[in-house]
């Protein structure tokens, strides 16, 4: 008897999250305001805006499906206001808000851009 052919998975629905870490004090970065900007010739639009949960992240995808178009986009994260609530003081005297453009490719799934905070440095990367 053949082998059965295992059933084909459908398509992964194309998604973009992000998740904020606060590398400084060892927690997510709860409460960040982000917001998301779809960047075109000659403007930009702004198409989401979501406060981090407890857990650094995003309750739902900021954009999917047929929302996530192939293009630029930029997510502009407010660190200097989550870091002057979090009880240091000065740690929001050098970064204000974090900006992160990046380009959504045709036919890519997943986009997940997570952002790893300090008061005095950041970084980022595409994560899965």
């Amino acid at each position: 008897m053949p082998p059965e052919t295992p059933p084909e998975m459908p398509p992964e629905t194309p998604r973009l999250t992000t998740h904020v870490l606060d590398t400084a004090h060892g927690r997510p970065a709860a409460g960040v305001a982000v917001g998301l900007w779809r960047l075109a010739e000659g403007g930009r639009e702004e198409v989401a805006r979501i406060v981090t949960n407890a857990d650094g992240r995003c309750d739902a995808p900021l954009l999917s499906g047929a929302a996530l178009r192939p293009g630029s986009y930029e997510l502009i994260f407010a660190v200097g206001a989550y870091f002057a609530s979090a009880g240091d003081p000065g740690a929001g005297d050098f970064l204000d808000e974090v900006p992160v453009r990046f380009v959504v490719r045709p036919g890519l799934g997943h986009y997940h851009v997570p952002l790893l905070i300090a008061p005095y440095s950041y970084s980022t990367y595409r994560g899965s």
